[in-house]
């Protein structure tokens, strides 16, 4: 019986690893250098997402007036630690925190500080991504710090909704950029702006992995979505213009109109069948 159990378990495997390495050919084929992960490489990238949520879960019962963005990320950096983590924004190209922590106008990227402090009425956004077994997960969410006004709370819940309707295309056989005209036209519907200048990207033994996936309409479809993929989508979403720039120290972004901004992103699976959220494990209902 255990031979037979075992001999049906590894036609399985060998099946799912043919099936993955089909993929990549066909990708290969049409030159693109997106990988296609094999069911051991997914089962790794699960937990990887699995942890980084539970990090999120309890990073963001620390959001309060009066906190600094410095404890915010040394609270987290030390969560992903003790899961046997190591955190991949740390140090990655001289980025010098665990956490992109970043207030109200600024949209991405903004460095963690003992001198910023929380305040009440803020938007804050928490970037953070972590490396399990040479693997990697990506997540950010937006919160609001004590009462914020009606206008913020929209902003904020209209970035999340564009994630899940840019979601609706991430099912194989769909085309990358339908995600990424799901997310504007929805976003835009509202009157926002969607930032141009910031994409969402792939995503597995590296933390930017091919495609890049921006969050607006394109003039073409893009690649096909098979089985296997793991993306990171991202929705960037101003207030006011999509225009932003660079602040002086070379990584925080905001927006050029002094507007808010808010950013929601989970690293996914492209399955047969409906999309997973590896980063986002219980119900999203």
């Amino acid at each position: 019986m255990y031979s037979r159990i075992l001999q049906r378990f590894c036609s399985r495997q060998k099946k799912e690893r043919a099936q993955s390495g089909q993929n990549a050919r066909k990708l290969r084929r049409i030159g693109m250098s997106v990988s296609i992960k094999s069911s051991s490489e997914i089962k790794r990238m699960r937990e990887a997402g699995r942890l980084l949520e539970q990090v999120h879960d309890e990073v963001a019962k620390l959001i309060r007036p009066g906190i600094s963005t410095w404890e915010i990320d040394k609270t987290g950096e030390e969560l992903i630690r003790s899961r046997g983590c190591i955190p991949n924004f740390l140090n990655y190209n001289g980025f010098p925190a665990s956490f992109c922590i970043s207030i109200n106008d600024e949209v991405v990227h903004g460095i963690p500080s003992r001198e910023r402090k929380l305040k009440d009425g803020d938007i804050v956004s928490l970037d953070a991504g972590l490396i399990y077994k040479h693997y990697h997960s990506d997540a950010a969410r937006t919160y609001g710090v004590g009462i914020i006004s009606p206008e913020a709370r929209k902003l904020m819940d209209v970035t999340r909704e564009s994630f899940f309707e840019g979601l609706k295309y991430a099912k194989a056989g769909k085309h990358l950029f339908e995600i990424s005209g799901a997310i504007g036209a929805y976003a835009e519907s509202f009157g926002y702006g969607v930032v141009r200048d910031l994409v969402g990207h792939g995503i597995g033994t590296k933390l930017h992995e091919e495609p890049q996936i921006p969050n607006f309409k394109q003039k073409k479809r893009g690649m096909k979505l098979y089985p296997g993929m793991t993306l990171a989508i991202e929705p960037m979403i101003n207030q006011g213009r999509a225009d932003v720039v660079w602040l002086d120290d070379n990584w925080t972004v905001v927006t050029d109109d002094g507007s808010l901004s808010s950013h929601y992103e989970n690293t996914i699976l492209i399955t047969d069948g409906e999309p997973e959220i590896l980063t986002l494990t219980k119900s999203f209902e």
